[in-house]
């Protein structure tokens, strides 16, 4: 292969991978017109479009996709081979894009930030929406550098880390008449529930384990994101069942009445995902070290914080969060 074939398809990678001339450029530490001059001289080369317009962004021709197919893993080993990507947070200048449910933002974005303007100012953070079903065709096209969530049955190309288990807590405005310790299992599937579905699905696991015993519940509303969760909870009579993260400001402020789950339930667990291809990419390990700091300190205080709000006799999350909030009311 001829240096100038070469160096058209690691522009032809970048263009791909950014899905934007501008982006592709700034990987590159190119001008935006050097990039434009080589995809022009990639279509009369390859004899295709390879790109067409798509709003500010780009999207490639079957030709394009088909020929990306068969090169962008060789070009990652011998990127790999050639430069073992050292990183320097204090100088590099990058954009990361994670996919992660919302749920995750709200736990990792600030802290993450923080560690950004002290120690890697030129570095930029990039959230895309998190559902199973599209995690993994993400990871394999290079659309995203990481996920945080789950993959069924992942392919040997795709890298795991276990960052987190998720416990769960059944969920509903204070007063209803739901609001109590002991909640039955015929209460609750009788109950019109609330789910949170990324997907669109209107099942889940607690549907799956309802069918065990033999029940079924309504699923009367769903939303495709938890930060939804508690204002629909405080203005209605649906009950959900949720992360306990979700709803933890909303239970210790008294929003939001919370009890035990009554049927077994699976807790969820959760990983960071990444490409092989990325499994020597400096810029990667550091950002999944800090990623995983943050969550695995978020989640001791999560549980201590819970552990003040739930009686070892089961009495209501609720009813304990009312109790703090009148102690700490009289105590002002």
């Amino acid at each position: 292969m001829r240096a100038q074939e070469l160096n058209l398809l690691m522009v032809f990678d970048a263009v791909m991978t950014e899905r934007s001339i501008t982006r592709a450029a700034d990987r590159l530490a190119m001008t935006q017109p050097a990039v434009s001059n080589a995809v022009s001289r990639m279509r009369s080369v390859w004899k295709d479009e390879l790109f067409v317009k798509d709003g500010r962004n780009i999207q490639p021709t079957v030709y394009a996709q088909n020929l990306w197919n068969q090169v962008k893993h060789p070009l990652g080993q011998l990127a790999d081979a050639v430069d073992p990507r050292e990183f320097d947070p204090a100088t590099a200048k990058r954009a990361f894009r994670i996919c992660m449910a919302d749920i995750f933002v709200d736990m990792v974005w600030a802290p993450l930030r923080q560690i950004i303007e002290r120690e890697a100012p030129g570095i930029d953070i990039h959230a895309i929406p998190y559902n199973h079903t599209n995690a993994e065709q993400l990871l394999d096209d290079a659309r995203v550098d990481m996920v945080i969530g789950s993959i069924n049955n992942p392919p040997s190309v795709i890298r795991s880390e276990h960052i987190l288990s998720t416990c769960y807590v059944v969920a509903m405005r204070p007063g209803h008449q739901l609001a109590k310790a002991n909640l039955t299992l015929e209460e609750f599937a009788a109950a019109d529930h609330l789910l949170v579905s990324l997907s669109g699905d209107p099942t889940g696991m607690t549907d799956a384990a309802l069918m065990q015993e033999g029940l079924s519940r309504r699923i009367a509303c769903t939303v495709n994101h938890f930060s939804a969760v508690v204002p629909l909870l405080k203005s209605s009579n649906l009950i959900s069942v949720v992360p306990t993260a979700t709803v933890e400001k909303a239970i210790i402020c008294g929003d939001i009445a919370a009890t035990k789950v009554p049927l077994e339930i699976q807790s969820s667990q959760l990983s960071s995902l990444w490409h092989k291809r990325q499994d020597r990419d400096g810029g990667l390990l550091w950002l999944r070290r800090h990623i995983k700091n943050i969550v695995t300190e978020d989640a001791l205080r999560h549980r201590q914080v819970m552990e003040q709000f739930l009686c070892k006799n089961q009495q209501c999350m609720a009813e304990r969060a009312g109790q703090q909030m009148t102690a700490m009311q009289k105590a002002s």
